[in-house]
């Protein structure tokens, strides 16, 4: 018999296994090593946000607030209240205060949007705490303006005046004025109680009910809103519409009596 001659292999051969494996390793790659790295660059982003947040914090914050956020005399701790409250608080610039006082009142914010947000991350870094809203969360777009309305005149009002004017509380604390206030802030203040304010969480006001009373705020104390009665007077209700009613209805009655006795007067001596 025969012998039967080994085949030759042809001479590209190994070349067109070397590119089949590197293909397949390059196949694996695409499959894991993106999402990796995706989470390491996230993570080292993260990373990056709280040293820089830590440094502003250090400069801004830590004289009252003590340097590891647990809080002095002067201020109160910030372990545990989250991001959401950073980004109210210094977001409306009621942070860094200006002085101690009963309130503390907005003013034009010191630090732009992406200090903020570094500012945001240290904090929440010392505990777990709610966390800054999406703009899904509180966008007035479809949301339900009515049953925000229904939803602000029972648990807000008491302190903000059904329209959103404001009202004074005690030992010289108030309830601000909620005129052209941001959706996003409206919605932090629910989550957060800032000062004297409640927290309303998810799980006492959803996060749909949060929305609906940000688009309801939106719709009556913006710019753009419209006054069906005419001039309002503050918005302040009874008390300030019977005060105009006094002050300009009585003086004109007696403006046109004293006319009257006047002409009276006259009309005698003539």
């Amino acid at each position: 018999m025969k012998k039967l001659s080994a085949r030759r292999r042809h001479p590209l051969a190994a070349l067109v296994v070397l590119i089949f494996a590197l293909a397949a390793t390059g196949g694996l790659y695409a499959a894991f090593a993106p999402a990796g790295e995706a989470k390491a660059d996230q993570s080292s982003s993260q990373s990056l946000a709280i040293e820089e947040g830590k440094r502003l914090y250090d400069v801004g914050c830590s004289s009252c607030h003590g340097t590891g956020g647990q809080g002095t005399s002067d201020g109160p701790s910030l372990v545990g209240v989250g991001s959401a409250a950073v980004d109210f608080q210094v977001g409306t610039g009621r942070m860094p205060a200006q002085q101690p006082g009963a309130q503390v009142p907005k003013k034009k914010r010191i630090y732009s949007e992406h200090e903020v947000d570094q500012l945001a991350a240290y904090v929440a870094s010392l505990g777990a705490g709610p966390i800054k809203p999406t703009k899904s969360q509180y966008d007035p777009s479809g949301a339900d303006v009515a049953r925000g309305g229904e939803l602000f005149r029972t648990n807000c009002a008491q302190c903000h005046n059904f329209t959103g004017e404001g009202g004074a509380l005690t030992h010289g604390k108030y309830a601000p004025n909620l005129n052209d206030a941001d959706p996003k802030h409206v919605y932090e203040a629910m989550q957060t109680g800032p000062q004297n304010m409640p927290s309303f969480p998810d799980k006492v006001m959803p996060q749909q009910d949060k929305r609906d009373v940000a688009a309801y705020l939106k719709a009556v104390n913006s710019k753009e809103s419209d006054s069906p009665g005419g001039y309002k007077l503050g918005g302040l209700g009874p008390v300030i519409e019977g005060l105009f009613a006094w002050i300009f209805g009585l003086g004109v009655l007696i403006l046109v009596a004293i006319w009257v006795a006047a002409r009276t007067a006259k009309a005698k001596k003539s």
